[in-house]
This record gives structure tokens, C-alpha cells and sequence, in this order.
């Protein structure tokens, strides 16, 4: 290793630091329970330092959001033609001399099925994507003459390309990606999104100040006021205290969470008659859509590329990890005046909302 000045090193280095692959089999150690436990020493290291106390509980914010998976979008012509490749490539490496692979016809066909789709003409689009499924299952049907005794991997490509030439349009539990089948399909009524492609995210903040207690990935597209329960199981798994007030939208009406902590759905056509405080923590809860935002941007939950369904929840976990290590950065970095100024002026504008609501 070259020595390393003020600058930098003294000529260019072409070599990772590292290797990759060693961060790979850290998180494969670790696993989620360790990531969790990560979140949970920087929630103590909040505590002790006095940033985080007891009070923040009083009033949180529950929200849930998508975390998206690193595939393309999912179209049948896509599909067919990754599946029929995946087929092919496994026939060469056993030997098993097919009677046509179809390769130039299929990236002719995939060509021609984007080009008619672009321009409109659903028509010419849906034949070259049925010409593709026909391809498909030639392929799938010359290996099963051919090969009797399937290995284990084989045969789970042929049971996919099986179950992927059986779904329709109104199937459930259908394939989205070959190599993340975990992937699931969510509406979350966005204007600009109307699909999303991953699994969904619960998130509980606290009202104050904005600590991300609890963070963890839900598979089978639950109701938001099904996760509700587990989140704030998570917050008091992690903090030690238990959630007194819960603010969440109504995407959790119907959550049936019983005990201790009380549950406000927040609807604005009921607000004017609430008293002016309780208006206030009400319009807090949206302080929660930017913490997601943030959490998507700077912390990587935009876009997850670690495999399989532990990968998705490592991830989200990492990703709180990150907007908690931020905040601590801040206040182990910042001199005491600047905080305190910044305190100051936080608590004069929540004075002044209060207010004036």
C-alpha cells in the first residue's frame, strides 16, 4: 500500500480499498436482528447524550412507503425473453443440444414488441409478445423431452418458466422479476407512480425532533393498519419505552391496536373542532413525508439492491441507521452555541404555531 499524504495518495491507485464482497459477507453475518441492534446502540448513544428522551415518546408519527427493488420495469415481452435466455444459457452448460434457441428471433421480436409499444400500436405490440411466449415454450418443452433427470436448479427454472406462461393478468402472486420473485406489486395512489415494484416500509418517528425509532420491511403488501402493531412492538423493542400517542393517516383506519397507546387517525374535516394543541400535533404528523424523503435521497432506500427478502429489510434498517448517524454527526460536530440557536428558534416558531392555529 502507498502512503497516504494530506492530499491524498502520492499516484493514482486502480485498487479498491477494500474488496466488495467483504461488505457482502459482513451484512450476511450481521442480518437483520444485527442491523436492528445497530439501530438500537444509536438510539442509546441519542440517550445518553441527552438528544433523545423519554418525552419523544409522548407523540409519534407512523407512516408506511415503498421501498422500491433494483429491477427494470416489468412488461410479459421482457419477461418471456429473460426467462427463454435463462433457459437456453442452462441447456449449454449441461450439453443438451436444443433444436432452435431462438436468439436472433427473440431480440428481433423483443426489438419490434418496444417499438410498436412506444408508437401506440398495441395491436402489432401484443403479437410480437405472444411470438415470444411461443418461443419460450418451444425451448421449455425441447429441454423436458430431452432431459429426464433434472438437477435441482434446472428444474426450478422450469417450474418458473411454467408458472410464468400460466399467470394472466388477474393472477396472484405473480412474477415480477426472475431473480427477485419476492417483488410485489403496490398502489399507493401517486399521480406520477401508479406502480410501484418492492415492498412496503413501516416508519414510526418521533413527533419532536424527528428521531427514527423503528423501521422495518413488510412482504405480502400488508394493510397499513396491520403493520401498526408490529411497528410500535419494534419502537419499544428498541427505545425500552412504550409509545403514549400514535399519529398516523387514514390509511390506518381499522388497525384494532388495543393498550396502552392511544391511536389518532388524523382526518382535517374533524379538525376545527379539536382544541388548538391537539390541532397542532395533528398537523405535526406530516412531519413524517420528509424524514421518508430524506430516508430515500441521502440514505439509499430509494432504490434497494441487496438480494432476497432479508436484503430488503437490512436495507431499510441501514437506512435509519444513516438519518440517525446524521443527526448525532450534527451534534457531536456542531459547536453548543450553534445548537442552541438552532433550539432557540425551533421552540419560538412551535410557540408561534401553537399560537396562532
Amino acid at each position: 500500500m502507498v502512503p497516504r499524504t494530506r492530499d491524498g495518495y502520492e499516484h493514482f491507485q486502480k485498487d479498491f480499498p477494500i474488496d466488495p464482497s467483504s461488505l457482502t459477507r459482513f451484512r450476511k453475518r450481521l442480518g437483520a436482528e444485527g442491523i436492528e441492534h445497530l439501530l438500537k446502540e444509536l438510539l442509546n448513544t441519542a440517550k445518553r447524550t441527552g438528544q433523545l428522551k423519554k418525552t419523544h415518546l409522548n407523540k409519534v408519527n407512523v407512516d408506511t412507503t415503498v421501498q422500491e427493488k433494483a429491477i427494470t420495469f416489468p412488461t410479459d415481452a421482457k419477461l418471456y425473453y429473460k426467462m427463454r435466455e435463462a433457459l437456453v444459457i442452462a441447456a449449454r452448460e449441461r450439453g443438451i443440444t436444443l433444436r432452435q434457441s431462438y436468439c436472433k428471433l427473440a431480440q428481433k421480436a423483443l426489438s419490434r414488441q418496444s417499438g410498436y409499444a412506444r408508437a401506440r400500436q398495441f395491436k402489432r405490440a401484443g403479437k410480437m409478445t405472444r411470438r415470444l411466449k411461443i418461443f419460450l415454450g418451444r425451448v421449455h418443452r425441447d429441454i423436458e423431452r430431452k432431459v429426464v433427470d433434472r438437477d435441482e436448479e434446472l428444474q426450478r427454472l422450469l417450474d418458473l418458466s411454467t408458472r410464468l406462461q400460466a399467470q394472466q393478468k388477474d393472477s396472484k402472486n405473480k412474477i415480477y422479476s426472475l431473480h427477485a420473485q419476492e417483488v410485489e406489486c403496490i398502489s399507493k395512489g401517486k399521480a406520477h407512480k401508479r406502480y410501484e415494484f418492492g415492498c412496503k416500509v413501516g416508519l414510526v418517528t418521533s413527533s419532536r425532533d424527528n428521531w427514527v425509532l423503528g423501521v422495518q420491511a413488510f412482504h405480502g403488501n400488508p394493510y397499513d393498519g396491520h403493520t401498526l402493531k408490529d411497528s410500535l412492538e419494534q419502537v419499544k423493542r428498541l427505545t425500552g419505552w412504550q409509545a403514549k400517542e400514535v399519529y398516523v393517516d387514514l390509511g390506518y383506519r381499522g388497525h384494532g391496536v388495543k393498550g396502552g397507546t392511544k391511536v389518532h387517525v388524523v382526518n382535517f374535516r374533524s379538525m376545527k373542532k379539536k382544541m388548538r394543541s391537539v390541532r397542532h400535533w395533528f398537523k405535526r404528523r406530516a412531519a413524517i413525508e420528509p424524514v421518508i424523503g430524506h430516508m430515500k435521497q441521502d440514505n439509499r432506500m430509494q432504490r434497494n439492491h441487496l438480494k432476497g427478502k432479508e436484503g430488503d429489510k437490512i436495507n431499510a434498517l441501514l437506512s435509519g441507521c444513516g438519518f440517525n448517524m446524521r443527526k448525532l454527526i450534527k451534534v457531536f460536530l456542531w459547536p453548543k452555541w450553534i445548537r442552541q440557536f438552532f433550539q432557540n428558534k425551533r421552540t419560538e416558531n412551535r410557540n408561534f404555531q401553537i399560537r396562532f392555529i
